[in-house]
């Protein structure tokens, strides 16, 4: 077990401005993330701590993470797509996600009723990394400019934590990288978002929350 994700169950993610206070989503599902944690780690994936969440990997590849969002809790699998939904559980976390897949939940009850098919899919995404299968992308209607591919050469972290935004967060991300003509501009644009990018936050996700 991962220390930094003790703290975050007690303290909470440290994404927005809600962190050690009561507001943080994390407090709205602790329940049900003690109860997914304890499933996922019976599972013999190891536990770490990335993008402000648990993040659980085999052999230093990511699989899951566990996360809190508004409305439940969940369980969301980087190479989704490739698993067999056989219990027709499996969401997608944005209308064109091709790769992640997410399962929900909003109480703990339902979590210990389905433990054995949650390790099913938990396992069969083991099986998913161990056979080193990858999805294939379909090609985005944003291009990647050159310099933010350079930089994902550089930081591999970054990439994964990109490809794991939302479509919509994704192209707000590729308009604004792309605009400026310079290209120091661009590198420039892409250093000041990684922060928020590696916290999985779209550009204006703050902006929105202190206008609520």
């Amino acid at each position: 077990m991962n220390p930094k994700v003790d703290t975050y169950l007690i303290d909470g993610c440290g994404r927005c401005e809600y962190y050690k206070t009561p507001k943080c989503k994390v407090h709205d599902w602790e329940a049900e993330l003690r109860e997914l944690r304890r499933i996922v780690l019976d599972c013999g994936l190891k536990e770490d701590y990335k993008w402000s969440q648990p993040c659980y990997t085999l052999n230093t590849k990511n699989v899951l993470i566990l996360t809190a969002l508004r409305d439940y809790a969940a369980l969301a699998f980087f190479k989704g797509s490739l698993l067999k939904d056989t219990h027709s559980l499996l969401i997608a976390p944005g209308e064109r996600s091709q790769a992640a897949r997410q399962l929900r939940f909003t109480d703990v009850r339902t979590i210990q009723e389905k433990e054995a098919v949650i390790k099913t899919y938990i396992h069969q995404a083991i099986e998913v990394e161990k056979a080193g299968l990858q999805v294939e992308f379909k090609k985005s209607p944003e291009p990647l400019p050159d310099e933010l591919i350079r930089r994902f050469e550089k930081d591999p972290e970054l990439k994964t934590a990109f490809n794991a935004l939302t479509p919509g967060k994704q192209r707000g991300y590729l308009i604004h990288f792309s605009q400026p003509k310079q290209s120091t501009t661009r590198v420039s644009r892409i250093e000041k978002c990684i922060p928020k990018i590696l916290k999985g936050e779209g550009m204006h996700d703050k902006y929105k929350s202190r206008k609520r």
